[in-house]
């Protein structure tokens, strides 16, 4: 009855305004109710859709992986390491990655906090007692795990069998393994041996009853360091013998801070070890579990569940996380992988579907290699907090072609692996350039150029010094307010270059060096105006240009000239001379640029190689799946290519 009932809805929406069914209301002169059709519905209006709908379902099951990967992997690859995309700074909300049970208390906190303010018509500012209940009525994650030993998961008989061949697949015997979020079962194979297997967990009774588990902690995964990792030192404590593997059964969804998560999962790792992520379907978590499960998995369907997780991999470390992949090794007696109502109506299925994401751990190197300049910078960057993948892409290519064209690369070497931990202060700070007209590219040179310098070192003089020059604090008044107008005329790239040269004099607790930035301040006036008389043709920003740059390479590092030595140079410049250097700098500035976009240019042409290389090989599988197919030969236990006879006549 439900069945007929719901084709019937379906038959009158789906059917155009000129076959639909009408039905002849009674009047006042025909109080009869008579009821005509003015036409015949078409017949198959549901089947057509039910099979336009399979079909497109059949097209989403088909693995984005090629051959070759399917080849290497075990059964039910869906998602290949060359698919995945992403956006260039990390997409989510962190309101959606709040559970239900702490957006609930949440919510009744914010009523009271209302009420009350809508009684006394006035702002409240909360009571010590208030504070205390609305702790209590905090979601407590420790708490609620310990109070139960139930599984999460509807995980089944076939779930489990179809989880433990794909963990057979990748474990081996001897092997060390950490299971993040573990309980009562880990449904490893039952032969499997390991040498260690720890378990971290928030329930320790339920940890207790793991056969397999050779040591336990408790910790709350969800307690974190903001842009770092799990807030644990017994976590991290791990990290002194890295595991050949990670696993993470049923958790990911009750993550409130995956990132975190992630980035300390990498640590714990060994370089090529594996991280198995396996999470079920969204129907498949018992409904007394929900109130810790995240918005975002509660929301969101199984595709786009498959491709978070992904991207926790990636935005946690980058390319630090190689060979990104995705499984559906879902039982056949499944439910189809997001089906709507009506599928579920017509194929009742059980929602038992399991899926897997994966990645290895990528070799980083501890030192900056000149033989893979770009792949070693990249690496240095992986676990840097604050900045986005987007700035490690800008920033990464400037230091690669300051490298490249330096004179001294031992000595810029040795300043950018000393000085490469402090990008993310300075990241910090650049990030509030944002809303002015600063762009990310600006952003990535003048990072770059800081740490470039020997005399950076990162100090709170120093950033406090970055802070000014970009107008973020109130400027000095002695400094920074006299350099700004005194140097307002140059253009913003070369405010850049001389900004990075001017903040690493900062901090240096030199006397001779606060003299030295006492002696540029009050000498670019002077200097100014000699330049004016001598070269009176010049713009003024040619004038600001050269005698800020002149003052700060003769002046502003002790040990160069004297105010008077200076002064006497600067003198006996003739506007020849001037001219000379000003057609110097402007020639370097555009050879620069021009190196810069050059070097762009052979990487996007490399990209683009890459992409057709890519676009060829797909087309090659295309074409090998409509002719050919690998099917497993039982006599010799490997997968072969099953030529189609039907291709064959026609060829």
């Amino acid at each position: 009855m439900k069945l007929f009932t719901a084709v019937s809805v379906l038959s009158t929406l789906l059917l155009p305004s000129s076959t639909a069914w009408t039905t002849t209301m009674p009047s006042a002169a025909s109080p009869r109710r008579t009821t005509a059709l003015s036409a015949v519905p078409p017949p198959m209006i549901i089947g057509p859709m039910i099979k336009k709908m399979r079909e497109e379902q059949e097209k989403k099951k088909l693995p984005m992986a090629d051959l070759d990967e399917k080849a290497k992997e075990a059964p039910g690859l869906r998602v290949g390491a060359n698919i995945w995309k992403w956006p260039v700074i990390w997409p989510y909300d962190e309101s959606i990655f709040k559970s239900a049970g702490e957006a609930t208390a949440m919510e009744q906190q914010k009523a009271v906090s209302s009420l009350t303010t809508m009684l006394s018509g006035m702002p409240q500012v909360p009571k010590e007692e208030d504070l205390e209940k609305a702790k209590e009525m905090a979601f407590d994650p420790l708490q609620y795990w310990s109070q139960t030993d139930e599984p999460s998961s509807v995980m089944d008989e076939d779930g489990i069998a179809k989880l433990q061949a794909h963990f057979a697949f990748y474990m081996r015997d001897g092997m060390s393994v950490l299971e993040l979020g573990a309980g009562a079962n880990s449904y490893f194979p039952s032969d499997l041996k390991l040498s260690r297997h720890v378990g971290v967990g928030a329930n320790e009774a339920d940890m207790k009853r793991n056969p397999s588990l050779t040591d336990t902690l408790v910790v709350d995964l969800n307690k974190v360091v903001k842009e770092r990792d799990v807030d644990s030192d017994d976590l991290r404590l791990l990290a002194k013998e890295p595991f050949d593997m990670i696993v993470m059964t049923c958790t990911v969804d009750y993550l409130t801070n995956p990132r975190e998560v992630f980035r300390s999962a990498w640590y714990l790792i060994k370089p090529g070890g594996s991280m198995i992520v396996t999470f079920v379907g969204k129907d498949g978590v018992k409904d007394k579990f929900t109130e810790a499960r995240t918005r975002i998995w509660q929301q969101y369907n199984d595709d786009q569940h498959m491709w978070m997780t992904g991207s926790f991999f990636h935005f946690s470390a980058g390319d630090g996380w190689e060979n990104l992949r995705g499984f559906d090794i879902s039982p056949e007696n499944a439910a189809e992988m997001n089906a709507g109502p009506l599928q579920k109506l017509l194929k009742p299925n059980k929602a038992n579907n399991v899926y897997v994401v994966q990645a290895t751990k990528g070799f980083q190197d501890d030192c900056i290699d000149f033989e893979n300049l770009e792949r070693s910078l990249q690496s240095l960057l992986w676990m840097l907090p604050v900045m986005e993948d987007r700035d490690k892409k800008l920033v990464v290519p400037r230091l690669t072609r300051a490298l490249e064209t330096a004179d001294d690369k031992e000595t810029l070497k040795a300043s950018i692996e000393r000085n490469i931990e402090h990008l993310p202060a300075i990241y910090e700070v650049l990030a509030k350039m944002d809303k002015f007209s600063f762009t990310f590219s600006m952003q990535s040179q003048l990072a770059a150029d800081l740490i470039c310098d020997p005399a950076f070192n990162g100090n709170d003089q120093q950033m406090l010094a970055l802070r000014e020059g970009l107008g973020l604090r109130m400027p000095q008044e002695d400094f920074w307010k006299p350099v700004g107008m005194d140097t307002s005329a140059i253009e913003i790239e070369d405010k850049i270059s001389l900004l990075s040269y001017i903040v690493p004099r900062f901090g240096s607790n030199d006397p001779a060096q606060d003299e030295a930035l006492k002696a540029f301040v009050t000498g670019l006036k002077p200097t100014y105006a000699i330049l004016r008389s001598k070269c009176p043709s010049w713009k003024e920003f040619e004038v600001q240009l050269v005698g800020a740059e002149l003052l700060a390479t003769e002046i502003l590092t002790p040990g160069g000239s004297s105010r008077e030595e200076y002064a006497k140079w600067l003198d006996c410049l003739t506007a020849a001379d001037l001219q000379e250097m000003l057609d110097a700098r402007k020639g370097l500035r555009k050879a620069a640029l021009e190196d810069m976009t050059e070097f762009q240019a052979a990487r996007e042409k490399e990209r683009q190689r890459i992409a057709e290389l890519r676009q060829k090989m797909e087309d090659q599988v295309a074409t090998a799946r409509r002719e050919r197919s690998m099917v497993f030969n039982p006599r010799t236990e490997k997968m072969e290519i099953f030529v189609n006879p039907e291709s064959e006549k026609k060829n």
